[in-house]
């Protein structure tokens, strides 16, 4: 596994570290700003690559028990009917996925409402709600906490 010690440039543009939730050798969880839904979370790979193929094999490894983390996670902080991993590496090139739960009508967080505008379809990515910070804090340490109680 190639030296991760420095973030990459899409782990710095989603806000880390103060919206990661979790960190392993090879991936990083965060919070997405904008959230098409409650919960919405980008994990990102830590290693210099840029093609999916060129993920180390622990990396690979790695991202299965990141995977049950996160829907472990998001199953008890959300409640999700689906859930979509969008690889999109068009602006930001480094391997990650956007982790968009996905649920009929809306949830309610801190006062917001989370609708899934583009239920049961593809993910409305535009319709994002931006939480403000104390929602997007209360947010954060609610999914911390669920990551630490969930083993997947």
């Amino acid at each position: 596994m190639a030296d991760v010690t420095q973030p990459t440039a899409t782990e710095t543009k989603f806000g880390d570290p103060h919206t990661r939730v979790a960190q392993t050798d090879a991936w990083t969880v965060l919070l997405r700003p904008k959230q098409p839904t409650l919960g919405s979370l980008v994990l990102v790979c830590r290693e210099p690559v840029r093609a999916f193929a060129d993920v180390s094999p622990q990396a690979y490894v790695e991202m299965r028990d990141m995977v049950r983390r996160i829907e472990a996670t998001l199953r008890e902080v959300v409640g999700y009917e689906r859930i979509n991993y969008l690889m999109l590496m068009m602006v930001d090139p480094d391997v990650h996925f956007h982790v968009i739960p996905r649920y009929e009508g809306a949830r309610q967080f801190g006062g917001t409402e989370f609708r899934d505008a583009g239920w049961p379809g593809v993910p409305a990515l535009d319709a994002a709600v931006s939480p403000d910070a104390a929602t997007s804090e209360a947010l954060l340490a609610q999914l911390r906490a669920a990551w630490l109680r969930c083993t997947g």
